[in-house]
């Protein structure tokens, strides 16, 4: 851990430059995103350098930060976009401190997967089903975007987010890395029913848009479109995006748990 440079108080600059990384276009100029919260800003700073740490009226008790500033109450809550803003906010390069190569078998991808807290608790539930890399297409929402940091609860600092031509990324896996794609579809095969999940030795699974699902492109890239079945009768045509994510990735974690002999 680096120490901290001299405490000063916060300047008008730094405070505008802040408030800008609430949009995409500045954070993809200046490198930089923002965090709150002392355990969430704990969390990303294992993951990614911190530049400056912000914090009210209060010793700081993290360190790590190239700089550090100390603000009012007042001066919190107009940087906060929190309802009830905490103690601290942080900003952090984007660029990830250099992390291991992915070996999983398991990738997720993201075809259009637009709303922020989906997207959050996705990345989110990734890290606790020990998923480290997630491809995204480039119509995904951003990782960065303060909240998606928020949701993820520092969760991001332990995996590789990559945006990038899905279609063609889906194809290469599957043709070069032998990885089966997978997909979710209100068409598909029973996941119950299905070889699917069990079968693949390295797998790649794909979760569509809130609304769309699937694009065409990426459904062609698809070795077998798989279904989440309701129980009893269901009057909501789908379940949420996040919570799907996280039954495919738990049935998969299932499936291969159980093939395991300890």
């Amino acid at each position: 851990m680096t120490p901290f440079l001299q405490e000063m108080p916060l300047t008008r600059a730094e405070s505008k430059w802040i408030s800008r990384l609430r949009q995409k276009k500045y954070r993809d100029e200046t490198g930089c995103f923002m965090a709150e919260g002392r355990k969430c800003i704990e969390e990303l700073a294992a993951g990614f350098d911190g530049r400056l740490l912000v914090v009210r009226d209060q010793a700081p008790d993290l360190e790590g930060f190239a700089s550090l500033r100390q603000v009012t109450a007042r001066q919190m809550a107009e940087l906060s976009l929190l309802t009830t803003p905490t103690d601290y906010l942080a900003v952090f390069l984007s660029a990830p401190v250099r992390r291991a190569e992915n070996t999983d078998s398991l990738i997720l991808a993201l075809d259009g997967v637009q709303d922020p807290g989906n997207m959050g608790t996705i990345l989110r539930t990734c890290d606790w089903m020990g998923v480290s890399q997630v491809l995204c297409s480039r119509q995904t929402a951003d990782c960065f975007a303060p909240k998606v940091v928020q949701a993820t609860m520092g969760a991001l600092a332990h995996l590789t987010v990559t945006y990038t031509d899905l279609p063609e990324t889906l194809c290469q896996l599957r043709s070069e890395q032998g990885y089966a794609v997978l997909g979710t579809t209100l068409e598909g095969h029973d996941i119950y029913q299905s070889a699917a999940l069990a079968d693949a030795e390295k797998v790649v699974l794909v979760m569509g848009n809130e609304g769309n699902g699937l694009t065409p492109a990426v459904r062609q890239c698809l070795d077998e479109q798989l279904f989440l079945p309701a129980y009893g009768v269901s009057h909501v045509e789908s379940l949420n995006v996040a919570v799907a994510t996280a039954w495919v990735l738990a049935e998969y974690r299932r499936i291969h748990s159980s093939a395991i002999t300890l």
